[in-house]
């Protein structure tokens, strides 16, 4: 496997890394991003440059692409100097970006006219997670060519599981991002109170990751807050985006999700004070800005 080419699409906070790791693991890597400039040090360490998707795609026996939502994905796969220009009848494209599973379906349906595999194979664990390696990574599609790219994607993640049929691993990452994001929010609430009580910040975030309140979140997240780092492990923006996919299929599903509402009201008003591009860390300053609001209870 390893002797086979791969083109890799969108070298941002999380394609960096990812492409990093198969690099590391032995695999030719040829990489696009719409920035050059933020591939400079994947060339640095062996990667090579295509000037776009097609070129990415041509001679490739796989294609990753990791970016921000459906139009990108979309463009990249099947737009003009897009993978489907030179994508050989054998490709496998997996796209490892957070999209519609409806549209992901649609653009699967379309690859497969010239014989291409489309796997969909959004990843959870974020920033740090794609530095280490250590991504869950989900997939749909069909079997075997899952099992085809495995080896591939057991250099970028720790837990590689077959969801389903395609749109399947889309739907799984959406139903991750619903837990995800009550965990964050749980993070900045607990917080904001212990702020406004009083509390010693440091002391109560040690203490509350030790016990039953302790999750990843809390432990990386809940350290920022503290160290007043809101610099972003995953931006506003693109969780915003995350949950307007959730809200879209929770609709269609009827299914109610008050809490993800909430959220992504929140979230709301973090972009609207111009901090989109801050981690969802965040969050803490729109719940604690609400309490330094509030006159106290006499």
């Amino acid at each position: 496997m390893t002797a086979q080419r791969i083109g890799f699409i969108g070298t941002g906070i999380m394609g960096k890394p990812m492409a990093h790791n198969l690099l590391r693991a032995g695999f030719a890597v040829t990489v696009h991003n719409r920035t050059k400039a933020k591939a400079t040090e994947l060339l640095s360490v062996g990667a090579q440059w295509a000037d776009s998707p097609a070129a990415a795609a041509r001679g490739a026996a796989v294609v990753i692409t990791c970016l921000p939502d459906t139009p990108d994905v979309q463009q990249v796969l099947l737009g003009d100097k897009g993978v489907i220009e030179t994508a050989s009848d054998s490709l496998v494209c997996v796209d490892m970006s957070t999209i519609s599973p409806a549209a992901t379906q649609r653009m699967g349906a379309e690859l497969a006219k010239k014989g291409v595999t489309l796997l969909d194979a959004p990843v959870s664990g974020g920033q740090i997670g794609a530095i280490e390696g250590k991504l869950s990574i989900m997939m749909g599609g069909p079997k075997e060519a899952v099992e085809k790219v495995r080896p591939i994607m057991e250099a970028m993640g720790k837990s590689v599981t077959h969801c389903g049929a395609l749109g399947c691993g889309q739907m799984t990452k959406l139903a991750n991002q619903v837990m995800v994001i009550h965990t964050i929010m749980s993070v900045a609430a607990g917080l904001a109170f212990a702020r406004k009580a009083g509390l010693d910040m440091e002391t109560t975030w040690k203490v509350t990751s030790a016990g039953a309140a302790g999750s990843h979140s809390l432990k990386v997240l809940g350290r920022k807050i503290i160290d007043g780092d809101f610099r972003p492990a995953f931006m506003v923006d693109l969780q915003l985006k995350d949950l307007r996919l959730v809200m879209e299929c929770a609709g269609q599903l009827h299914q109610p999700l008050p809490g993800v509402a909430l959220a992504k009201e929140l979230l709301s008003v973090l972009q609207a004070q111009g901090r989109g591009r801050d981690g969802t860390q965040a969050l803490f300053d729109v719940i604690r800005q609400l309490g330094d609001q509030a006159e106290p209870t006499r």
